[in-house]
């Protein structure tokens, strides 16, 4: 990487899942804890919906990726990596409109509530018997 080029950073996170991201000008290569984008997901609708924050602000191929993932599962990974290209983007021009509006700069709050004790999951209960 060339010493005056511009880093955009940005730390995304979903569940258990952190990514954390730089995005360097360039053509749209992808790649996530050393492997290409593709093979890290393993199925391409996860790439795809990773990289949303860029058809929304029309920068397609402007735009090298190069994340850390780690923690929680492919799903929330996914979702840490568009969260966190999203506030890379914030770095990288004005686009906080765009981000806004398509709600990728909210942290998604959802988290796997924790098992209770008398309880078989969170909330599933045991079988009742009356008799």
């Amino acid at each position: 990487m060339a010493e005056n080029q511009a880093v955009y950073t940005g730390t995304g996170r979903r569940k258990n899942a952190i990514a954390r991201v730089r995005i360097v000008p360039g053509s749209g290569k992808v790649t996530i804890n050393g492997r290409d984008g593709k093979e890290f997901f393993g199925r391409e609708a996860l790439l795809n919906y990773a990289l949303t924050p860029f058809k929304v602000t029309d920068t397609v191929d402007h735009f090298d990726v190069i994340a850390l993932s780690n923690g929680g599962g492919v799903s929330g990974q996914a979702g840490a990596l568009r969260h966190g290209i999203a506030r890379a983007l914030l770095e990288a021009g004005d686009y906080r409109s765009e981000l806004k509006k398509a709600g990728y700069l909210t942290r998604d709050p959802r988290m796997v509530e924790r098992k209770k004790y008398g309880l078989k999951k969170a909330r599933k209960r045991p079988q009742f018997s009356k008799r």
